[in-house]
């Protein structure tokens, strides 16, 4: 018993240093993603439609590289995926110094969306092969609080560097995030890649009777949709947030993402334990009920307590939502499918921001910021609707683990149950 007992723990130096290079990964891109419009539109003149082409190409060049990253990772090449994805995003980053003109910078964000794609998918991954099975759902929602905290202090970051110090201080400041990581990512890089890989070659074989043989798992459909709904009201919030400000004539409207970064810090403990005990329903729904009268209480915000009130009821439903997501994801595949999982997950999310970005700022310039964030509530009706509708039917209100995720820290009785339990589900 003390033997089973040992893999239980979830707080370990891994698992701290995962969180801790997933967090600056995350701060880095958006230090940059809410101020580079404010900058693009004041040094170029751009229209609303130019300055959603940045978040939109970035996040598209960063899909792209995930769909060779998920082939890689399947084959052991995390370190390969680090550490050159790092190099591309920090090349391009030093690159905005140079950039004398809109199509430059376009470029050079996709090339860092290419970079920020390959290094992105590895280290939930990673996150994922070492959390304990029976606390899958506490456990990525603590990794994911890292994702969230850096979305939510990131732009508070970046704007202040940008109106304090300039737009030169702000690259310095983000390239020097990107090279932090090198270092604290060493340990990681030099034992788990080979650790996985052993882990997850025997699940490829009982899978598929044929090693190395992997598809793409339908199970991913239905929660990829959920979070690219939900990903596209946060493109509004990214990438507009602070030109609304200057509609709704709000002192510093930055201060949303702290008051949000709040409310998830508060409420991603609970939720964890929450996807554990109760499954995904029990997050969803309440959950996109809070984004949409956070949309709503923005949309009429004209001071600055409305503006953080909105930012915590967003925040209430994001920090639940999105771990949720997360971890319905990985609990569907097999150990050899999670990077596809994540890379699915973290597509979704960027699809959805480059959506948001791009359809939410067509809104806003025909009509006004305001308006768009009352729009954006449309998302949320539609991912309750397909949630409760396409739920129902397929019984996804209750997550049923695959099997195979007993090669993790889960006793030889829990994998017979978890098997027992499958048959009868198919019978």
């Amino acid at each position: 018993m003390k033997e089973q007992s040992a893999p239980v723990r979830l707080w370990t130096t891994d698992f701290i240093l995962l969180m801790l290079c997933n967090f600056l990964l995350f701060l880095q891109l958006h230090m940059i993603v809410s101020p580079l419009p404010s900058y693009v539109q004041d040094r170029f003149h751009a229209n609303a439609f130019q300055v959603s082409l940045f978040t939109c190409l970035f996040a598209l060049s960063a899909i792209a590289a995930r769909l060779f990253s998920a082939k890689a990772l399947e084959k052991g090449l995390r370190n390969a995926m680090i550490y050159i994805g790092l190099s591309v995003a920090l090349l391009a980053t030093l690159g905005y110094y140079f950039a004398a003109g809109i199509a430059v910078l376009l470029l050079l964000r996709m090339l860092f969306g290419v970079g920020f794609g390959m290094s992105s998918t590895a280290f939930p991954t990673m996150a994922s092969d070492i959390v304990p099975v029976k606390r899958m759902g506490e456990g990525m929602g603590y990794f994911g609080l890292s994702t969230s905290l850096a979305m939510s202090m990131g732009p508070i970051i970046g704007v202040t560097l940008l109106q304090g110090a300039g737009f030169v201080t702000l690259m310095v400041c983000t390239a020097a995030v990107i090279a932090v990581i090198y270092p604290l990512s060493y340990s990681l890089t030099r034992k788990k890649a080979a650790q996985t890989q052993q882990a997850a070659e025997p699940a490829v074989v009982t899978v598929s009777g044929a090693a190395g043989k992997t598809t793409f798992n339908r199970k991913l459909i239905l929660p990829s949709i959920l979070n690219g709904l939900l990903s596209i009201t946060y493109g509004g919030l990214v990438g507009f947030i602070v030109l609304f400000g200057k509609e709704a004539h709000l002192a510093n409207p930055a201060l949303f993402f702290l008051f949000n970064a709040m409310a998830v810090l508060l409420v991603r403990p609970f939720a964890g334990r929450i996807y554990d005990s109760k499954g995904p329903k029990a997050l969803l729904i309440p959950g996109a009920v809070c984004i949409a009268l956070g949309l709503v209480i923005l949309s009429t915000a004209s001071t600055m307590p409305v503006l953080f009130a909105a930012a915590f009821m967003y925040g209430i439903g994001y920090g639940s939502m999105q771990s949720s997501l997360q971890t319905w994801m990985i609990q569907v595949v097999s150990p050899a499918q999670r990077g596809m999982a994540n890379g699915m997950f973290l597509n979704t999310l960027d699809l959805g921001i480059a959506t948001g970005a791009l359809l939410l700022g067509s809104i806003a310039s025909l009509t006004s910021y305001t308006e768009m964030y009352r729009y954006s509530v449309l998302f949320m009706v539609l991912f309750l609707l397909i949630y409760l509708i396409q739920g129902k039917r397929s019984g996804s209100f209750q997550i049923q683990a695959h099997p195979l995720l007993s090669h993790t820290h889960i006793t030889a009785s829990d994998a017979s149950e978890q098997n027992a339990s499958g048959s009868e589900n198919r019978k």
